[in-house]
């Protein structure tokens, strides 16, 4: 039962997103060419739609367009993406994606401008918050930076970066990873498929968007010093486990940089890993 709520719940979250990108790209009556080119690239850059199908990607989008043309009004499509995006950072993805959709022709329309308004109020994002999204957008980059990250998803990124630097996951590294996402006590109340879903994103960030971008990503994420001391020390807990191989020391060495750990800090945590 739980494995079909979170089945469910997250059908419903992807198919408000997409609903998001619909609304704004027919908001002025029209879809552009690059309008849907931004829409279907957004879909397929976020791990929130990892392993959805090309077709499963146009039946979202078809659906979309029937649920909106079937509401009665503005009010309850925005009442029902509230609804089935309950917690802040979908509600803000859900924001960013529809302001890529309005901003994919460089210059959003005033109907566009006006329907991104009403998005902000009836989601509860903040003018700071809009700021941060439209300068991404704009810029073209991902949302992910500008949305951040739950602390356990880069604590598992930082193990997915040592296990994959040598270009293959043994069997030690894997079981290290399992045993720190089942026992750590930075990751209590994660449960299994989270803890699934954060490798995955991991993997497929780092696929997508790239080592250096994923590093600044990590760098942001993890500000405080002891929070990079703990990412530090469960990657040096993976690379350990598999007898580090040179990539992986190198993968250390990077982390170590990006995170501004001192030399004897580094080495003591290896040490004890």
């Amino acid at each position: 039962m739980p494995r079909e709520q979170a089945v469910k719940a997250r059908r419903e979250r992807n198919q408000a997103l997409v609903e998001a990108m619909v609304l704004a790209a027919i908001a002025d009556g029209s879809v552009s060419e690059r309008e849907m080119k931004t829409l279907l690239g957004r879909i397929l850059e976020r791990p929130e739609f990892e392993g959805t199908r090309p077709d499963e990607v146009a039946a979202l989008v078809d659906q979309a367009v029937t649920s909106l043309t079937q509401a009665s009004g503005l009010e309850q499509v925005l009442e029902s993406l509230r609804a089935r995006l309950p917690d802040h950072k979908n509600r803000m993805l859900a924001f960013g994606l529809a302001a890529a959709v309005a901003f994919a022709d460089r210059r959003a329309s005033r109907a566009e401008l006006g329907l991104l308004k009403k998005f902000q109020k009836a989601l509860g994002i903040s003018e700071d918050e809009v700021a941060q999204l439209i300068e991404v957008v704009e810029k073209g980059d991902s949302l992910a930076e500008a949305l951040g990250e739950p602390l356990e998803r880069l604590y598992a990124e930082v193990m997915v970066l040592v296990s994959a630097a040598d270009g293959r996951l043994k069997e030690a590294e894997a079981r290290a990873m399992v045993e720190s996402l089942a026992s750590d006590p930075a990751f209590t109340g994660v449960n299994a498929q989270s803890a699934q879903d954060y490798v995955s994103e991991a993997a497929k960030a780092l696929a997508t968007e790239g080592l250096p971008q994923r590093l600044t990503v990590l760098a942001h994420g993890l500000s405080t010093h002891s929070q990079r001391l703990k990412a530090y020390r469960l990657a040096a807990r993976v690379a350990k486990a598999g007898g580090p191989s040179r990539p992986e020391v190198k993968m250390l060495e990077l982390l170590q940089a990006t995170f501004g750990l001192a030399d004897d800090e580094a080495q003591r945590i290896r040490e004890e890993a």
